[in-house]
């Protein structure tokens, strides 16, 4: 060993610190893991399948076919009212992801004031299948209402957008803005005064009922499960990978978390094993 140089010497001694010092793969601090500011980037995987992905297409295609016939289903049922179906606007059928996209992009996450200014634009394009869907509804003469929770000043835009690409408006009051709450479901009450509202299309969990409203992960998961029988019968879901109750819940909606905590406590929550 006596011919064994230092520079060797030191080399071997830093590698046997290093061993007895690792840290384990699970104790990691996300500085310094291998992904860096997960939430943005997320939002750029989550649009990247939304805007390329033939699968998401499919998703969409299923959803509105399940949705047609459940309307052939309640048409052909005897009703005291007119039919009616209540649906969401955002990621339920238009696109959005490309507002996502500019944000990551520049580092910026969602703020009012530029959503305000991408929906006055009116050019967030339809998902597939979903304008063949909203106009064969209303060729059967089933009123369509859109509950969103666009502020009234958006109103111009939207109506620019559903304008654009054709989507039903019966009537200027089937479109719903938010106005004071956030729950849709005195809106949907009101509607149910006068129609039978027979399908419910949305992509996040609170566009169907209030059971739904500001739950917790674990509240939010038993409510689906008390209400399977609902699903692909009068709920019809629409995928949403970029944004949703499911990720404020996540955060005990918190909106104010810095975008390093949020990192944090998504890379903890994701699991390596079941």
């Amino acid at each position: 060993m006596k011919n064994f140089s230092p520079i060797i010497a030191s080399c071997f001694l830093i590698f046997i610190i290093s061993c007895k010092t690792a840290v384990p793969v699970s104790k990691i601090s996300v500085q310094n893991a291998p992904y860096q500011n997960l939430e943005r980037n997320g939002k750029i995987y989550a649009s990247f399948y939304q805007q390329r992905a033939a699968e998401y297409e499919a998703l969409c295609l299923q959803a509105y076919n399940i949705a047609r016939l459940r309307l052939d289903e309640a048409r052909a049922q005897k009703s005291d009212k007119p039919l009616a179906i209540i649906s969401d606007i955002d990621e339920t059928f238009l696109d959005n992801s490309y507002y996502a996209v500019e944000r990551a992009k520049m580092g910026k996450d969602y703020d009012q004031a530029t959503w305000e200014e991408w929906t006055a634009k009116g050019i967030a394009k339809p998902l597939t299948g979903s304008q063949e869907f909203y106009q064969y509804a209303a060729d059967q003469g089933i009123q369509v209402f859109y509950i969103t929770n666009r502020m009234e000043k958006e109103r111009a835009g939207t109506l620019k957008n559903l304008k654009k690409y054709n989507f039903p408006l019966q009537n200027d009051t089937n479109l719903i803005l938010k106005s004071k709450e956030s729950s849709k479901e005195n809106r949907r009450k009101d509607i149910a005064k006068n129609y039978k509202i027979v399908l419910l299309l949305g992509d996040n969990l609170a566009d169907f009922s209030d059971i739904f409203d500001k739950k917790s992960e674990a509240d939010r998961s038993a409510a689906v499960k008390n209400s399977a029988d609902d699903f692909g019968k009068k709920f019809i879901i629409i995928p949403n990978m970029g944004y949703g109750d499911w990720e404020s819940a996540f955060y005990n909606y918190r909106y104010d978390y810095p975008d390093q905590q949020k990192d944090s406590m998504m890379y903890d929550a994701v699991k390596v094993t079941p």
